[in-house]
């Protein structure tokens, strides 16, 4: 039996089609910094960085994902951890949301704020892959958003070993797996470099203030 095309390999596309918003998911200083950081931390951070300065300039929509963990959790609100590592320019054209699940949309104004500015395309970066991406991810395509994840600007940590399932698996190789489960609508291209960014044209957001209270959630970190 001959073997199956992919359905949708990593891409090279110079340029990728401008998208009119970015999605930063839960760079925050407990997955990003210091010893307990996903092994990728830097790459992610350097892309994600140039990413969200080329989204500025071009006056794309820019949301900052940001996990209320639970408390005693590393991402529990006001705690060191919970904090964005990258620094927020509050504005008609960037916002914070916090959120209590994987989905970035679940029982948030994400969804809202996106149809609001006339969104119809969307770039996502951060951590962790195969969680809070990967749901974000997949509730924008289900709402008909243009969805691109560039491979080099999402990470996660190894997954554990399993006695009788699996040996490590090493995070590089859950990444990847992430992608591919998201199926072929999303647009998977090799480097954050080649996303690009037009501004929408309906609509201003308001950005979402950060202080308000939020409902007890587990954290977006893994469970051993």
């Amino acid at each position: 039996m001959g073997s199956a095309e992919p359905v949708h390999p990593v891409q090279s596309v110079h340029p990728v089609h401008p998208v009119e918003a970015l999605l930063l998911v839960d760079l925050q200083s407990a997955f990003v910094a210091g010893d307990e950081a996903v092994p990728d931390a830097a790459r992610v951070l350097d892309r994600s960085r140039d990413l969200l300065t080329r989204a500025r300039a071009a006056g794309a929509l820019v949301v900052h994902l940001q996990n209320d963990g639970a408390p005693g959790t590393v991402d529990e609100p006001h705690t060191p951890g919970w904090e964005l590592h990258l620094p927020v320019e509050p504005g008609p054209r960037e916002a914070v949301i916090r959120k209590t699940e994987d989905d970035g949309f679940e029982g948030t104004p994400l969804g809202a704020l996106l149809t609001d500015a006339g969104v119809e395309e969307l770039a996502i970066c951060g951590v962790l892959s195969e969680m809070c991406v990967s749901a974000t991810a997949r509730t924008a395509l289900a709402r008909d958003f243009r969805v691109v994840l560039p491979h080099d600007a999402h990470a996660t940590y190894d997954i554990p070993a399993a006695p009788g399932i699996s040996d490590v698996v090493p995070a590089a190789m859950s990444s990847r797996a992430a992608e591919w489960a998201l199926g072929d609508e999303v647009e998977i291209i090799a480097q954050a470099a080649d996303v690009t960014f037009t501004a929408s044209h309906p609509g201003s957001p308001s950005p979402t203030p950060t202080d308000e209270s939020a409902p007890r959630a587990r954290s977006t970190s893994p469970t051993p």
